[in-house]
C-alpha cells in the first residue's frame, strides 16, 4: 500500500468537496481531493446554480469566467395547473451580482472548480480514487484508506472531510447516527428533445395525480417526473405505453415526442431521501453536504446548500489547518454554523411534501391553483419572498478574509 501525507483529505469530488478543496488550497492549506470516477460526466445530477453560489463566485473574482460556461438563465419560476400559469418566484430583485438561476450541467461546474484548483500549488485532485475507510489513532481519525487506479493508498491527514454523498462510505465507517426524516416521493429523470416553437421557460406542470418539472437545457428538456415513493415497479408492471399515455395527458405540448422513450432504461430513478446527522464530526473527521444532510429536490437547493457548507468550513478551518491548530471546537463550530439553515430548509421541504406533493400524487391535490398561489400572481412583490428563500437560503455564506486574498 502506497502512502501519502497532506493536511486535509476530502473524500468526494462533488460540489461540496471541490469547493472546499479549492478554497482551502487558495488559503494556503495542502489538500488532496479523492474522486472515485474518471470524470464528472454523469447526467441527471443537481444542475441548478443559485444566486447565492454565483455571489460567492463574484466575491472570488471568478463570476465573469464562470458565466462563460454554457448555461440557461431563469429570472422567474412558474408553476402550471393545466393551462393556468402561476408565477412563484421573481429572482430579478435579489441584491446580488447574478439575480437568476443558472441551469448548467454539473460536470461543467465541477470541471471549472477543478481547473481553478489545479492552478494552485497546494491543491491535488486524484481521479479514479475512492475513499474506502478511516485510519485512526485511538479515538482520533488520522487519515483514510483508498482504492485508486494504481492500487491501494493510505493518506495521512490532520483533517478528513466526508463529502462523498448521501451513501457516504466514510460516514458509515465513522458510525454516525442518521436521523431519517423521510420523503413521500421519488423522481424519474429523462430527456426529451426541444423543438422550434417550444416555450423557453423552465416550469413545473401539475395535473390530477401527476407532477413534472421541465428544465430547459437548450436542445433538450431535462424532465423530472415525480412519483410516489417506491412506485417504479408498479409503473413498470403497467407498461411503458401506459406511462407515456399518462405523461402525454400531463404534458400535451411534448406528447408528440414521447416515442423517444424506448424503454424504462431511458428513465433514471432518483430515490429521494431527507435525513441529517445529529453530529457532523468526530476528532479529525467532518461530514458536509449530502454526507451530513440529504435534501429533497424541492427547490433544487441541495447543491447550493452543500456549497454553503464548504464555504463555512473553509472560513472557520483554513487558519487552524494552516497553522496546525485544528481543534474539536473548530469542527463543532462548522456544524453550529450550518445546522440552522439545514433544519430550516428541511422543515420547509417537509411542509411542502406533506401539504402539496402528497395530495397532488394521491389525486387529492387542487386542479386549480390554491388561493395562496393566486396571491403571488396578483401581488407580484410577494414573489420576492420565495425567490429569497430559494435563491439565497436561510444563512448565505460569504468569502471571509482568510479566503478573499488572491493566492
Amino acid at each position: 500500500m502506497a502512502d501519502l501525507s497532506t493536511t486535509c483529505c476530502i473524500a468526494g469530488g462533488g460540489p461540496a468537496g471541490m469547493m472546499l478543496g479549492f478554497l482551502l488550497a487558495r488559503a494556503g492549506v495542502d489538500v488532496v481531493v479523492l474522486e472515485k470516477h474518471a470524470d464528472f460526466l454523469r447526467d441527471f445530477r443537481g444542475d441548478t446554480i443559485h444566486p447565492s453560489t454565483m455571489q460567492l463566485m463574484q466575491e472570488l473574482g471568478l463570476l465573469g469566467d464562470f458565466l462563460k460556461l454554457p448555461h440557461h438563465r431563469e429570472q422567474h419560476a412558474v408553476a402550471r395547473f393545466g393551462a393556468t400559469e402561476i408565477p412563484i418566484a421573481d429572482f430579478s430583485h435579489l441584491p446580488v451580482a447574478a439575480p437568476f438561476i443558472a441551469f448548467m450541467p454539473q460536470w461543467d461546474f465541477l470541471d471549472f472548480l477543478a481547473d481553478q484548483g489545479r492552478k494552485l500549488p497546494r491543491f491535488r485532485l486524484l481521479m479514479r480514487s475512492e475513499a474506502t475507510g478511516l485510519v485512526r489513532e485511538g479515538s482520533k481519525v488520522t487519515g483514510v484508506t483508498a482504492e485508486t487506479a494504481e492500487g491501494a493508498l493510505s493518506i495521512r491527514a490532520a483533517l478528513v472531510v466526508a463529502a462523498d454523498g448521501r451513501r457516504s462510505e466514510l460516514r458509515a465507517a465513522g458510525g454516525f447516527a442518521v436521523k431519517e426524516i423521510g420523503a413521500p416521493m421519488d423522481v424519474l429523470w429523462f430527456r426529451l428533445s426541444r423543438r422550434p416553437g417550444d416555450v423557453a421557460q423552465t416550469f413545473g406542470q401539475i395535473g390530477s395525480g401527476q407532477f413534472a418539472i421541465m428544465l430547459n437545457r437548450g436542445d433538450y428538456w431535462q424532465c423530472a417526473y415525480i412519483i410516489p415513493k417506491g412506485a417504479l415497479e408498479r409503473l413498470k408492471g403497467e407498461g411503458l405505453e401506459a406511462f407515456k399515455v399518462g405523461l402525454g395527458s400531463l404534458l400535451p405540448a411534448v406528447a408528440d415526442r414521447l416515442d423517444e422513450l424506448a424503454s424504462f432504461d431511458d428513465l433514471k430513478l432518483l430515490s429521494v431521501a431527507v435525513d441529517r446527522l445529529d453530529r457532523w464530526w468526530q476528532p479529525g473527521l467532518l461530514c458536509i453536504g449530502d454526507a451530513a444532510h440529504a435534501m429533497s429536490p424541492i427547490g433544487g437547493v441541495g447543491v447550493n446548500l452543500a456549497i454553503q457548507d464548504a464555504v463555512a468550513a473553509a472560513n472557520l478551518l483554513a487558519r487552524p489547518l494552516r497553522e496546525k491548530q485544528l481543534t474539536d471546537a473548530g469542527l463543532a463550530a462548522v456544524q453550529t454554523r450550518r445546522m440552522f439553515p439545514t433544519k430550516a430548509t428541511q422543515m420547509l421541504q417537509v411542509a411542502i411534501q406533506n401539504r402539496a406533493i402528497t395530495p397532488i400524487l394521491s389525486g387529492r391535490g387542487p386542479a386549480e391553483p390554491p388561493v395562496l398561489l393566486r396571491l403571488l400572481k396578483h401581488l407580484p412583490a410577494l414573489q420576492r419572498v420565495p425567490a429569497r428563500v430559494i435563491g439565497m437560503g436561510f444563512r448565505p455564506e460569504h468569502i471571509g478574509p482568510e479566503l478573499a486574498a488572491r493566492p
